[in-house]
């Protein structure tokens, strides 16, 4: 058995189960606003000092977003700097403000209640603290995961915070159902102007609590994530770095066993007097190439899906809230998938596969929306969309941009290609609602298009990384 495993799982699974919560909370805080967004909208409808359009819902719906992109340029520095252990236990708190201030906004400065501009602004800078959070746990979990985990299994472990990551999804998905209850979302009517308003048959508490609630949930997964992280340790190449090298070798030794620990922690030591090299020291095709993995995971429109499947259930005909759950469940078994067969069938295999699925799940939505066809046929084709991102693009795009940098450059690399993914999260989640009230068509049309040009992309472009060590990927792009 030695020569088939010589690490520990009993050590190496209580540890990555700990750092997932941070891609749970990654998955929980981003995808919130499914449930709430839709009685937050008809709370400020409400307002007397300004009009709440739907260009304002859709950078209040992505706001957390903006927080994604300066929590990711921001991850570099932080995990080099107070480490990656530590840099979780500060996304924690970020992740506990944020949820304690999104459902109070009022706190301290507004009354209760009443919905203003300034109340919308605090509200937006509190989803921002969040996203900030989010932008550091995305980029290093999987950092933090990569660094504990023994090489052979690496792969698997750190798509496991991919799996993590759908996971929170799912739980806020029914975490919401059950706090909307008998509760109905508000009903909008739209005047010849064009001008939303809320029907006066509207539940009133959906507009006035029942997004708070929901945005407040998070704070109980953030309090547990930030307690646990006081129980695991620092990562070995983290300890090498600041010279406790001793430590290092503790930790490596619980993992890896006393032989195995010693022959790794000479690999690190001698990895670490290695200067960082500059951005494009290995051209700049390298960086690119990551920057435009995180693009197409963005631009092929899933968040869209995400953070307002609710609405666009309910748009076709059926129950929105009871539609998301069944596709929660959906996109749990599909990512299951992905992690099973990531290391059998290699990445580009899947990502291909995967857009060429999308591209089909999203041109039928698009049809269906052509032909003014309701029910089934739009929820399957969602679905269908759905489940063939959390197969490829989901967490694959996470395993490539961990694997495809070179040892010297990856921390910057990383940081950059991360902050560009949350860039285009925002643009394709903010835009998506006028987008989609203007002609869910074109939508899904331009979706489906962006799905084609990213399995190109991936076909002719980008290096398979299956079987390859890092140094080899350094190697490989030194050619």
């Amino acid at each position: 058995m030695k020569n088939k495993r010589e690490y520990s799982l009993g050590y190496i699974v209580p540890i990555t189960l700990v750092a997932t919560l941070g891609g749970l909370l990654f998955g929980y805080d981003t995808a919130v606003i499914s449930g709430a967004e839709k009685g937050l909208e008809g709370f400020f409808l409400q307002a007397a000092d300004f009009e709440y359009t739907k260009y304002l819902h859709g950078i209040t719906s992505a706001s957390a977003l903006i927080g994604c992109v300066i929590g990711g340029f921001l991850s570099g520095f932080f995990a080099s700097r107070f480490g990656r252990r530590d840099s979780l236990r500060f996304a924690s708190v970020l992740f506990f403000l944020s949820a304690l201030g999104s459902f109070c906004p009022e706190f301290l400065f507004f009354t209760k209640g009443v919905p203003t501009f300034g109340l919308l602004v605090a509200f937006d800078l509190y989803r921002i603290l969040g996203g900030i959070g989010v932008g550091l746990a995305s980029a290093i979990v999987p950092m933090y995961i990569a660094e504990i985990a023994p090489s052979s299994i690496r792969g698997t472990l750190v798509s496991c915070n991919q799996f993590a990551i759908i996971f929170g999804m799912l739980v806020v998905y029914f975490v919401n159902y059950l706090i909307l209850g008998g509760h109905a979302n508000p009903v909008l009517d739209k005047s010849a102007e064009g001008v939303f308003s809320v029907n006066p048959g509207s539940d009133p508490w959906t507009i006035a609590t029942g997004w708070r609630y929901m945005f407040g949930s998070e704070a109980f997964v953030a309090a547990i994530f930030c307690f646990l992280l006081f129980f695991v340790p620092r990562t070995p190449r983290y300890l090498v770095l600041i010279g406790q090298n001793k430590k290092a070798l503790s930790v490596l030794t619980k993992v890896n066993g006393t032989a195995k620990a010693r022959e790794i922690l000479t690999d690190i030591e001698s990895t670490s007097m290695e200067k960082t090299e500059k951005l494009f020291a290995y051209g700049v095709f390298v960086v690119v190439t990551g920057i435009l993995l995180s693009v197409f995971q963005q631009a092929i429109g899933i968040n869209a899906v995400l953070y307002y499947s609710p609405r666009i259930f309910d748009s076709v005909g059926v129950d929105g809230m009871t539609s998301t759950v069944i596709m929660g469940v959906v996109n749990i078994a599909f990512t299951v998938v992905a992690i099973v067969t990531v290391d059998k069938f290699g990445r580009k295999p899947l990502l291909v596969i995967g857009s060429i699925g999308m591209a089909v799940g999203a041109f039928a939505v698009a049809l269906c929306d052509s032909y003014g066809i309701k029910g089934l046929p739009p929820v399957i084709s969602i679905i269908v969309y759905a489940a063939f991102f959390m197969m490829s693009w989901g967490p694959v795009c996470w395993v490539l941009i961990s694997e495809i940098f070179p040892n010297t450059i990856r921390g910057k690399a990383i940081a950059i290609a991360v902050a560009f993914q949350w860039i285009f999260n925002y643009i394709v989640s903010s835009t998506f609602p006028p987008l989609y009230d203007f002609s869910p068509m074109a939508a899904y049309g331009l979706y489906g298009a962006v799905c084609v040009l990213a399995a190109l992309f991936v076909w002719k472009l980008v290096p398979e990384t299956k079987g390859k060590t890092l140094e080899d990927m350094s190697r490989l792009w030194k050619k």
